[in-house]
């Protein structure tokens, strides 16, 4: 073998682990990252509950469905991970998530309890199915259409079961909005503590904390939004979810400035 074969030979590793990275569709989980997932999820409930009250409320689904719909067609579309795209796709989720399980609970009359445990159901089975399918359930395995398929099902499943849960734990068991808030403040420090003293798998622990953002920014965002009669400041959800629309824009912009600190070269963690 030559001289130029054998340095040829030595780059294709690198080179093909370069472009797994470069094609990575998902941001890298930083603290940022969870403060922006946060954002989301009160601005979701905020906004699918500011429409659903202004407007017809089949016309207003109809609207969610649609941002939905384009903002994935133009995150599948993509190329790599854009943080402007990506949490666009984020934030229609969590708008047509709210509305998904509100129709479930609303149009359908089937309790909070029946829902949440439904989700959860499903949510289960979409793991089990990825995890067969592909292998791993790592965020940074998503490098191919079909994982993150995989991924936006999984995401959006996860914001449908947060809704259901933290309106199950606010009205079904009258812990009220802010008590709610603060029980799932609680509730996701348990992930990062079982990780790092009892070795829970980063990749579980994960997923336990993604799924509990969803009702912990969906409770205060209510708290701040609903009438007093229903536990609230009466902010109204209009001004909450402009505030938090703000607020999101302010935090991907930051995160658009800032490069990937992982190693191109680096192999993907499952």
């Amino acid at each position: 073998m030559t001289t130029d074969e054998t340095q040829q030979g030595r780059a294709v590793p690198a080179l093909d682990a370069a472009v797994r990275q470069g094609a990575s569709k998902v941001p890298e989980v930083t603290v940022a990252f969870w403060v922006t997932k946060a954002l989301t999820t009160g601005m979701g409930e905020s906004t699918s509950d500011f429409l659903v009250h202004r407007i017809p409320p089949v016309l207003a689904v109809l609207l969610g469905a649609t941002g939905l719909a384009v903002a994935l067609v133009v995150q599948l579309r993509a190329p790599r991970y854009r943080p402007w795209t990506y949490w666009f796709a984020v934030s229609m989720v969590g708008v047509f998530g709210t509305m998904a399980a509100d129709v479930v609970h609303v149009g359908l009359g089937v309790p909070y309890l029946v829902s949440t445990s439904a989700f959860a159901l499903t949510l289960a089975a979409v793991f089990v199915l990825w995890r067969r399918t592909e292998g791993t359930l790592s965020i940074h395995s998503i490098v191919t259409v079909r994982r993150e398929i995989f991924y936006w099902l999984t995401v959006m499943t996860t914001f449908a079961l947060g809704t259901a849960a933290g309106d199950m734990t606010a009205v079904t068991l009258h812990l009220g909005y802010l008590d709610s808030g603060l029980l799932f403040a609680v509730v996701i420090v348990i992930p990062a503590l079982a990780h790092a003293r009892l070795g829970l798998d980063a990749v579980a622990a994960f997923w336990f904390a993604y799924i509990v953002t969803r009702p912990l920014g969906a409770s205060f965002a209510d708290w701040l939004g609903v009438s007093r009669e229903r536990g609230g400041l009466a902010l109204g959800t209009g001004w909450v979810s402009l505030v938090l629309i703000l607020l999101i824009v302010v935090s991907v912009a930051r995160l658009a400035r800032v490069r990937p600190a992982r190693d191109p070269g680096a192999p993907l963690a499952d």
